[in-house]
């Protein structure tokens, strides 16, 4: 008796030893976590109730007045939509893209899949600055895009990708997909690995096509990923910036066609719009709301869909 005590004293005691180097290791991580994020996010808060001098460090309270400005706003109304729309479009049909190729390339049967995923994963390895620069090149009024088009008989008259409000977003959009596409497809790549393929062949002697085994057996079992590539997907999207900065000249045009709430952000802070960096701080709180109500949203949906 008394030597079952002193194990459970000896257990306890590494057990608790364990506990305190394993907070030991999060020490450096969460101090970081604390001065970039926390700190950030509740001095972001502070400021959006403030009309803020950046230039005096002067800070005059002005309640609820920011917030109550953005929904009489026009300008935060045209980004809002631009980013709805730029996120309703890219992150659905970068999952779908990314879940199909994986799926293919996973199947037995198919020749050469190393080569084509070392070609669908190339556009990951490029930052988001060079790909913007590079669709740019390419959708230029004398760019390939349009050589090719023209070439091929789509159309007789060059289109102005860059400078038309029709179709400037939607550049973004393309680039946005292509780019995008390859690092989700290998992280589903990488899960379909541990998919036991005895599922597929059960599935195959009950006379189960290629879409109901991928809608039935692989859909199912990478709903985690799923969840995930949504997630990450509408973080991403919703704070979209660099492409459309780049894209535009800092400006968000053509007729503010490529202006999203992220770049908006920047430029009330920058330029001193609105009631300054208070304001933008307050357009920020309402995006960081908008991320986790969508982001919730999307998880349940992709819960419910893979019932």
């Amino acid at each position: 008796m008394e030597q079952t005590k002193s194990t459970k004293k000896k257990r306890s005691r590494r057990q608790t030893s364990e506990m305190l180097q394993g907070y030991g290791f999060l020490i450096p991580a969460g101090v970081i976590a604390a001065i970039f994020f926390i700190y950030a996010v509740v001095f972001a808060v502070y400021m959006s109730f403030n009309k803020v001098n950046m230039l005096t460090n002067n800070y005059s309270w002005n309640n609820f007045q920011n917030y109550i400005n953005i929904f009489s706003d026009p300008t935060v109304k045209i980004a809002l939509e631009n980013t709805l729309g730029f996120v309703a479009i890219v992150v659905p049909c970068q999952t779908i893209i990314s879940l199909v190729i994986a799926y293919v390339l996973s199947s037995r049967g198919v020749k050469g899949k190393s080569i084509f995923r070392l070609i669908y994963f190339l556009p990951t390895l490029t930052s988001s600055a060079a790909l913007t620069l590079i669709f740019m090149f390419l959708f230029n009024v004398n760019g390939p895009i349009n050589q090719l088009f023209i070439g091929m008989g789509l159309y007789h008259t060059p289109i102005n990708f860059l400078n038309e409000p029709f179709w400037s977003m939607k550049v973004i959009v393309a680039m946005n997909i292509w780019s995008t596409v390859p690092f989700y497809m290998t992280i589903y790549l990488a899960s379909l690995v541990d998919l036991p393929y005895s599922l597929y062949e059960a599935a195959m002697i009950d006379g189960a096509s290629a879409w109901q085994r991928l809608r039935y057996i692989t859909v199912p079992y990478l709903r985690p990923i799923t969840t995930y590539v949504l997630l990450t997907g509408i973080i991403g999207t919703f704070q979209m910036f660099d492409q459309a900065y780049i894209f535009s000249g800092g400006t968000g045009g053509p007729s503010n066609s490529t202006l999203t709430l992220a770049l908006l952000i920047y430029q009330y802070a920058t330029t001193g719009l609105g009631s300054g960096i208070g304001y933008a701080a307050a357009i920020a709180v309402l995006l960081g709301i908008l991320i986790f109500v969508v982001s919730r949203i999307a998880e349940k949906l992709n819960g419910g869909l893979a019932k």
